[in-house]
């Protein structure tokens, strides 16, 4: 008790008030920055040792594996029943009891590249390869699960019947195949727990028996079934205790319920809310900017967030005539800034992966040592490694290591590429001619469809090789200047992590660092072009952007470039409808 009444007094009044918590449902709106983890771990030691609660009966769920591993540092000598992700407890729950549903207790789980393999199997047996993407099919079946649909119902509710018909011939062919090889994929790890809870009435009486205190961070981020696994294990003691921010809830895109932090209150009646507006982070200048920022939202709840940190700058937002010189400000104000040799420290943050390309350039051109985190260089990426080896070999036929990729891309395709290899003088035509007949001989483009996230970030990536590919009209001029830039990283590339981190503002979310630059703040790209005639895609856009601004603890640049070249052509930006 000494232990426990030494934490509570480290802690903001807000922040008491929750972790006293008792029992019943509780929703605890946390700001960035606010202390949530620290919340939900002294919430267990006042569970344990004031209120005598046996740790085993207690389940602490989050996101990912880094935050579980976290925790179960934080707790110490408590041991908690469970600790870890949504998954990983499923996991357990089918290895003990799957069978009672038809599932091999032996079964195995396919990752992100088995799923794909296996889609891959089954569009070539169904002769469907050039139709769509494998992950098209593989983004359509995981929308179905996350949002608890029978993949039928959802197919044909979502698409034209013509197109439909395909659509549920592939995926119900993915499917049989996979329950034939005992697999499951990490959707149905979910569902298949939710399935075995709703049907098996004493396997749901024997996990609400032993977990009678549930809790679970960045409750924003939860799909419906996960929302559904959480109803059912608490709906007799209604020990569910969720912590969350409406205004970082930036994952739509995989089946994410922001309304699940309002549903709590309809589904567990007397829910206790309780609100961590405190922010040990950032300074009030930031802050200031941000709520500014985000209460233009209007369907969800807004935190105005303090800090005792007053800060000695105001938030800079910068023009600039183009993206180089966008890119030039960001590297020599990291030279200007950057007193302690911490490149760490520094944060340039973007909206899509394809910006990534002329800021790696000017930072090598400064010898800045970068980390692209979560990422891959932008010469590096699959779909600029594949059109490269096509062009490679448009200069020279004997390359046999492009050869060889070219042909793992498909060999159906590579016939038209070979046809192409006939044409006269083709290696005198300008890049930019080259790579659009490469990309039509090949119908390279219909490997992705931009309804898929994943696929839409590659589309965006070969734009932008494109667009690189004006400046160099000569062939090997580019191919040299690639491998120069290449070159020229692994040369000034070091041992240590010491380097500035470049990410998408999605990467960003959990992070936090000294000095952030967000990049190319314009319409069309945040707000991301998709999202500006869809109102709720906009709020999350406006989300993402708060999400960003949060990550800076002493200074934050915001920029955005008054021209930007879009496939060679110098286009005019306009500026971003969130700046203020």
């Amino acid at each position: 008790m000494d232990k426990l009444n030494q934490i509570l007094k480290e802690l903001n009044p807000q922040q008491k008030q929750a972790v006293e918590h008792f029992n019943g449902p509780a929703v605890v709106l946390a700001g960035a920055g606010s202390g949530k983890t620290r919340v939900l771990i002294t919430r267990v030691f006042n569970l344990v040792y004031k209120h005598k609660i046996d740790p085993s009966a207690i389940m602490l769920v989050t996101f990912t594996n880094k935050a579980a591993k976290e925790m179960t540092e934080r707790l110490g000598d408590v041991k908690v029943g469970f600790v870890g992700t949504f998954h990983s407890f499923c996991v357990r729950v089918l290895r003990i009891w799957g069978s009672k549903i038809g599932l091999n207790k032996n079964f195995v789980i396919y990752d992100d590249d088995d799923q794909v393999a296996l889609m891959k199997k089954i569009l070539k047996s169904l002769n469907l390869g050039k139709t769509f993407s494998p992950r098209y099919y593989l983004s359509i079946i995981s929308m179905a699960k996350n949002n608890n649909f029978e993949l039928e119902d959802y197919i044909y509710q979502n698409y034209s019947s013509f197109i439909a018909d395909k659509i549920y011939q592939v995926c119900q062919a993915y499917e049989k195949e996979k329950q034939a090889n005992s697999a499951v994929d990490f959707d149905d790890l979910l569902l298949l727990a939710v399935k075995l809870l709703s049907t098996n009435r004493q396997v749901l009486e024997s996990l609400q028996k032993r977990f009678s205190y549930v809790l679970i961070d960045e409750f924003q981020d939860t799909n419906t079934v996960q929302y559904e696994l959480a109803r059912l294990i608490c709906f007799s003691h209604n020990n569910l205790f969720v912590v969350g921010d409406f205004s970082q809830s930036i994952y739509s895109w995989r089946g994410a319920q922001i309304q699940n932090l309002k549903k709590i209150q309809k589904d567990f009646p007397n829910t206790k809310e309780y609100r961590l507006e405190i922010n040990y982070r950032s300074t009030q200048q930031i802050l200031n900017y941000a709520y500014e920022v985000i209460s233009q939202n209007t369907t969800h709840p807004v935190l105005h967030l303090k800090t005792e940190f007053k800060g000695d700058y105001d938030v800079e937002i910068k023009g600039f005539a183009d993206e180089e010189q966008e890119a030039v400000f960001v590297a020599e104000t990291i030279m200007q800034l950057n007193e302690l040799n911490n490149f760490n420290d520094f944060a340039v943050l973007f909206r899509t992966n394809a910006q990534s390309r002329y800021l790696e350039e000017t930072l090598i051109r400064y010898n800045l040592p970068y980390r692209l985190t979560g990422g891959v260089r932008f010469y590096e990426r699959k779909e600029i490694k594949d059109l490269l080896s096509y062009l490679r070999l448009v200069v020279n036929p004997n390359d046999s290591v492009s050869l060889d990729r070219a042909l793992k891309i498909g060999k159906r395709r590579y016939r038209g590429f070979e046809k192409l290899l006939e044409e006269k003088d083709l290696i005198s035509l300008p890049t930019p001619e080259i790579i659009a007949k490469v990309l039509q001989a090949t119908s390279y483009l219909d490997l992705y469809n931009d309804k898929v996230e994943e696929d839409l970030s590659r589309l965006e990536n070969i734009k932008e090789f494109r667009s690189i590919s004006y400046e160099y009209p000569n062939i090997n001029e580019f191919l040299e200047h690639i491998a120069l830039v290449e070159s020229e990283y692994f040369e000034g590339e070091k041992k240590t992590t010491n380097g500035v981190q470049l990410m998408t503002l999605h990467q960003a979310k959990g992070l936090e660092f000294s000095v952030v630059f967000i990049v190319g703040v314009e319409d069309g790209l945040l707000p991301h072009s998709r999202s500006l005639d869809d109102q709720q895609a906009l709020e999350e856009e406006r989300r993402l952007f708060y999400v960003g601004i949060t990550r800076a603890m002493e200074r934050l640049f915001i920029t955005y470039a008054q021209t930007r070249k879009i496939y060679g052509r110098r286009n005019f930006s306009v500026v971003s409808r969130f700046l203020l």
